[in-house]
């Protein structure tokens, strides 16, 4: 099966941490603590996906310096990992240029000068950690957006060119063009390297995952999706969207049922794409929102980390605190101690 499979079988992602945050001294030493990371271990877990902003490491007034106090946020957290036995994935959520949550305003895709950051900052990790081994991961980008997806493939060719220069070992996650879906994993430049893992997301059914998200589409439809179970709300879905669901052109109809065949049928592509190309993949991201009645959430994980078992990928839920896709409360006490079977098992 892999690395993947082996260390980075079963995750949870430490969003809204140094990431999709104000980068408050306050906040960053509050959020997540050892306590944290303990805890984590003690569900039986065996990563953690670290998502980061580039702000936390480089000031646009220097780029190409880069923040001691950010790093040291990075190095404590991979103490952690070490010190109870998990592993992490480093993964640059906000590039220079570039935001998944702001496509109107990116300048990535065409300033070379962006490109040039985003790759010497991924230098600099390469150095930083050179020593590391199987336990640090780097994933390149969180959920691209390029409309083609040839210039995505070549400024990650030169981040995986520089990171080579200096490391030749580290295992690298490389996502497709469209928020990293299954789907967009056929466009994604085939490498001849064992150490270059393919990475995609899973949201399937929208409707269901971000129900009422107050930041999609969904905001205004109040409806109570439940899983298993049919599409809840078929009316008032109409009224809102017409004859397509608002994600991905998928009809509405009554009649569809989001159960766990659905959700095999939604992770067909990336396995065909294992298949065909020999290739290891990782699931970076999945979850339900916490608008989702709390049985709805476990019965989808239990049934999305049989599916990923089945198949040998490694994943990482949406996430451990916050967010709106909480595992824990603010009292850092589990949601529901279900959730946490749901997403250790292996």
């Amino acid at each position: 099966m892999g690395i993947i499979f082996e260390k980075y079988r079963t995750g949870i992602n430490l969003g809204g941490w140094i990431s999709q945050s104000k980068y408050e001294k306050e906040h960053i030493a509050e959020f997540i603590k050892r306590e944290d990371v303990e805890r984590i271990a003690s569900w039986g877990l065996d990563h953690i996906r670290l998502p980061f902003d580039y702000p936390v490491l480089e000031n646009d007034s220097n780029p190409f310096h880069y923040l001691e106090e950010g790093f040291e946020v990075i190095d404590k957290t991979l103490a952690w990992c070490k010190e109870f036995s998990l592993n992490l994935i480093l993964d640059m959520h906000r590039a220079p240029g570039y935001a998944f949550y702001n496509l109107d305003t990116n300048t990535f895709f065409t300033s070379e000068n962006d490109q040039n950051r985003f790759v010497s900052l991924w230098q600099e990790f390469a150095r930083r950690y050179k020593s590391e081994g199987g336990n640090l991961i780097f994933e390149l980008l969180n959920e691209i957006v390029d409309a083609h997806g040839d210039t995505w493939n070549k400024i990650a060719r030169k981040a995986i060119e520089g990171i080579r220069e200096i490391d030749s070992e580290r295992y690298i996650l490389l996502g497709g063009s469209n928020y990293n879906s299954a789907e967009s994993l056929e466009g994604v430049d085939l490498y001849d390297d064992e150490r270059i893992i393919y990475n995609f997301h899973f949201y399937e059914p929208f409707i269901f995952t971000h129900q009422r998200a107050v930041w999609t589409p969904l905001k205004d439809v109040n409806i109570e999706q439940p899983y298993p179970g049919k599409i809840a709300g078929i009316d008032l879905l109409k009224k809102h969207f017409g004859s397509q669901r608002p994600e991905q052109g998928k009809s509405l109809t009554a009649d569809t049922v989001f159960d766990k065949a659905y959700l095999e049928n939604g992770i067909a592509p990336a396995v065909k794409f294992a298949v065909r190309t020999g290739k290891q993949l990782y699931c970076g991201e999945y979850g339900a929102i916490d608008n989702a009645a709390t049985e709805h959430r476990v019965n989808y994980i239990r049934d999305i980390n049989e599916i990923l078992d089945k198949y040998g990928i490694g994943r990482a839920c949406w996430t451990y605190k916050g967010k709106n896709f909480a595992s824990i409360d603010e009292a850092g006490n589990p949601i529901s101690k279900e959730l946490v079977k749901a997403l250790a098992k292996v």
